[in-house]
């Protein structure tokens, strides 16, 4: 398993580069679910609001993450309705979760890795369901894991691709 060394950044909230690159974040979290949305299910089987939370978080910090996982979903509720009302808390609590894990394992290891992105996903979706299970019900909280699966893997192996290969600056 290859372990790379990356250059990643740590923004502040006094900085505009900050609110800039989280910007460009937030647009990809809003693209990317409308494209999974064209096809039956594709939100559910995909998790497309989390994946440039992760990318974003780990390449910048957990500031630009944490403003990527909460203006995202926001967003997409607001000028599209998805996700719908019901399930915003619950996709907010594990949005965040996955912004403050990628941001705490990218400033702690400095490396990016598929097993590294793999915990990552695996933290957020595990403690994230816990929650929704509290929040919500057992099923609803094993949805990712009934039908989001794909989705983990496009994170865990296209974050690591993102990462490694688009942002390696």
């Amino acid at each position: 398993m290859q372990t790379t060394s990356i250059k990643l950044y740590t923004m502040g909230y006094n900085e505009v580069k900050t609110y800039l690159v989280a910007a460009m974040f937030i647009v990809g979290n809003i693209a990317l679910p409308q494209l999974c949305h064209l096809m039956s299910q594709g939100g559910m089987i995909w998790l497309p609001i989390y994946f440039f939370t992760l990318i974003g978080a780990y390449k910048y910090g957990w500031k630009v993450g944490l403003l990527t996982a909460i203006v995202s979903p926001l967003l997409n509720h607001l000028m599209f309705g998805m996700p719908a009302a019901a399930v915003l808390v619950p996709i907010l609590v594990k949005s965040t979760l996955l912004a403050l894990a990628a941001g705490y394992t990218a400033s702690r290891t400095r490396k990016v890795s598929i097993l590294l992105m793999a915990a990552v996903v695996a933290f957020y979706q595990i403690v994230g369901g816990l929650a929704e299970w509290a929040m919500a019900d057992f099923n609803a909280a094993m949805q990712d894991f009934r039908l989001g699966l794909p989705g983990m893997a496009l994170q865990i192996v296209g974050g690591y691709l993102f990462i490694k290969y688009l942002l390696r600056k």
